[in-house]
């Protein structure tokens, strides 16, 4: 049976509520799914900091930092990487997001934006490029899977504008 482009790899599908976090980011603090109630929140998953898609999409979401607070929203990036490299990646590109580490994937597999990859004919896992918009009512109000970092920012700034 072919999965619903809307179902992750954790079962996560848009209606549910977020699953909850509590992780280190990048300036040594501690931030929360709580943290951001009542307001809608943007979790965009990179696999890497600091390499060519990722930067691209950070910088897209720094970009774009301003039309999200305007549209109520906030902006978070997750991916596996220790805290130095977080912050190495947001000094050296300027990086105006947040950005949180998840070394152990607890939230990376919670979101289901981890799982099995394939590259050069080989299988591992890994992160997988996924964006989730959480409305201010703490639900999942939108999934992207297997994101193209073009135009991406842009689409989700859209969608967090329509909630």
């Amino acid at each position: 049976m072919a999965s619903s482009p809307a179902v992750a790899n954790s079962g996560l599908a848009e209606g549910d509520k977020a699953p909850v976090f509590r992780l280190p980011r990048d300036g040594g603090e501690v931030v929360t799914l709580g943290d951001y109630a009542g307001q809608k929140l943007v979790l965009f998953f990179y696999p890497r900091a600091d390499t060519p898609g990722c930067t691209r999409e950070a910088i897209d979401f720094t970009r774009l930092a301003g039309a999200f607070s305007a549209a109520g929203t906030a902006v978070l990036g997750i991916s596996a990487d220790p805290l130095k490299a977080q912050e190495r990646f947001r000094d050296k590109h300027s990086l105006g997001v947040p950005l949180i580490s998840d070394e152990q994937h607890q939230m990376l597999e919670a979101y289901g934006a981890w799982g099995e990859k394939s590259m050069y004919g080989k299988r591992f896992l890994g992160i997988l490029r996924t964006t989730i918009l959480v409305g201010a009512d703490g639900k999942v109000a939108r999934i992207w899977r297997n994101v193209r970092v073009d135009g991406h920012a842009d689409a989700v700034l859209e969608a967090a504008r329509s909630l």
